[in-house]
């Protein structure tokens, strides 16, 4: 694809600047630098092709336009958001389009109907922002408030408050989509109860852009906890960490956010801020962070978890309620992997059962043994979902690889997956084939096929070729 002389590109650049106009039409080097790659750790990034160009679209229509021209001619489109992604996903593998959504901003908050109507551009910290101003609240926080709405429903993203609040999908009324050939599906709409047809909005939600261009959705709100509170639990081993986590979850009670770190992780993620880890015991952390209505409720988890933790040999807990030491506590929770990005090889995405999440740690202790490797382990064990670091650590890329095969290994043993929110993309299809086995593959070719028949939007990701 997108072979094709000098004469046809320039036609092709015309004909995409009569339909959006010269300056949202970009060629230049310089220019197209940052839309070449995402988040995915460097070794393992896939090498983007420069011989793209990027357009930016005002609108669904302009959407359409771009796609009914790549199809004329039989160009990749690759759709992208705010680039926050970690596995390659919207990485320019082949020379084609670049299909930025980032002037889609339009978002209307809809206070009554406790809906929010949100273009694919809108970030997540801005819908946040324009939420709360209307004394309601979106409550998943999937990742990077970068990421924009399109991708994060895209990729069905998951992130810390899933626990509670479920994923992306779990919040998704409805969304208007651009098919690969141009035409535009409007799927649901703001209630929430619909049950006209197939659900095909979730067939497009977690497709990982493959299927279509989200270009906007309908969200669902909530209104505002009015009492938040973070507590901090160490322990002196992971283990235990991990069996309190799992007597939390079999209490009763329903954390926002159930998160794991080590010191060494968490201590490296404050330094990369400026800042200072304020709890000065423990080697192994739990931060739970509390929502409720009512204040009396808060202080009553709080005394309940401080108790159920020392019955598993937890140290003194620290606990943040003013918005700002909250603030700052998750700031350096949420910081981790850009701390440790530079020594990374790989971050992984494992998630397994949330009652053998002390098994996966113990495993992953006997791999870290067997290979003489540290592997910082984190993330949302409230929902099983185990962030683990391969560092570059000195080995090859093959003893690396074969790391990474252990520990995939071990969360498919415990009936998990090797992915529980970063997607597929390009990085992880290598496994597909080994997981998911031919039938789904067939399948999903199958599906890609009648949607895409000329493969031309996102080529390269999350089905093995």
């Amino acid at each position: 694809m997108f072979i094709m002389d000098v004469d046809k590109y320039n036609s092709l650049v015309k004909d995409l600047k009569e339909i959006l106009g010269d300056i949202w039409v970009v060629e230049e080097k310089a220019a197209i630098e940052r839309y070449l790659c995402d988040e995915t750790a460097p070794p393992v990034r896939p090498p983007p092709s420069t011989k793209v160009v990027v357009v930016k679209p005002g609108s669904t229509e302009e959407v359409a336009k771009v796609l009914k021209l790549a199809n004329k001619y039989n160009v990749p489109v690759y759709p992208r958001g705010g680039g926050t992604g970690l596995v390659g996903g919207a990485i320019p593998t082949k020379p084609g389009i670049i299909l930025s959504l980032e002037r889609l901003v339009n978002i209307c908050i809809d206070v009554d109907n406790m809906v929010a109507e949100v273009e694919a551009g809108v970030t997540l910290g801005k819908l946040i922002e324009e939420v709360e101003k209307a004394n309601l609240m979106f409550p998943p926080h999937p990742g990077d408030e970068g990421a924009t709405i399109g991708g994060l429903i895209a990729c069905n993203a998951g992130g810390a408050r899933a626990v509670r609040t479920g994923v992306m999908r779990n919040y998704v009324l409805g969304i208007e989509v651009v098919l690969p050939n141009g035409d535009i599906l409007r799927l649901g709409c703001k209630t929430i109860k619909n049950n006209m047809g197939y659900n095909l909005a979730h067939l497009f939600i977690g497709s990982e852009g493959i299927l279509g261009v989200i270009t906007k959705a309908y969200l669902r709100l909530y209104p505002r906890w009015n009492y938040t509170a973070t507590i901090v639990l160490p322990f002196n081993d992971r283990v235990s960490a991990f069996r309190t986590a799992k007597k939390i979850l079999h209490s009763g009670l329903s954390p926002l956010a159930i998160e794991y770190f080590d010191r060494k992780v968490i201590e490296a993620s404050a330094k990369h801020l400026g800042l200072t880890w304020p709890v000065s015991e423990g080697d192994a952390f739990l931060m739970l962070i509390l929502a409720e209505a009512l204040e009396d409720v808060i202080y009553l988890e709080l005394e309940y978890i401080d108790k159920l933790a020392r019955s598993e040999g937890s140290l003194e807990p620290v606990v943040a309620q003013r918005e700002d030491e909250q603030k700052t506590l998750l700031k350096i929770r949420s910081e981790i992997y850009s701390a440790l990005k530079d020594k990374t090889y790989d971050i992984l995405d494992t998630t397994v059962p949330i009652g053998l999440i002390d098994d996966f740690i113990k495993g992953l202790i006997n791999i870290e043994k067997k290979y003489d490797i540290w592997l910082p382990a984190y993330g949302h064990v409230g929902d099983g979902n185990i962030h683990v670091h391969v560092p570059k650590h000195g080995s090859s890329s093959e003893t690396l690889d074969k790391v990474i095969d252990e520990i995939y290994d071990l969360a498919i043993r415990l009936g998990g997956t090797i992915t529980g929110e970063h997607g597929i993309g390009f990085i992880r299809r290598k496994y597909v084939r080994k997981i998911l086995g031919d039938e789904w593959i067939n399948l999903m070719k199958s599906i890609k096929h009648i949607v895409d028949p000329n493969n031309i939007l996102n080529p390269n990701k999350v089905i093995p070729d």
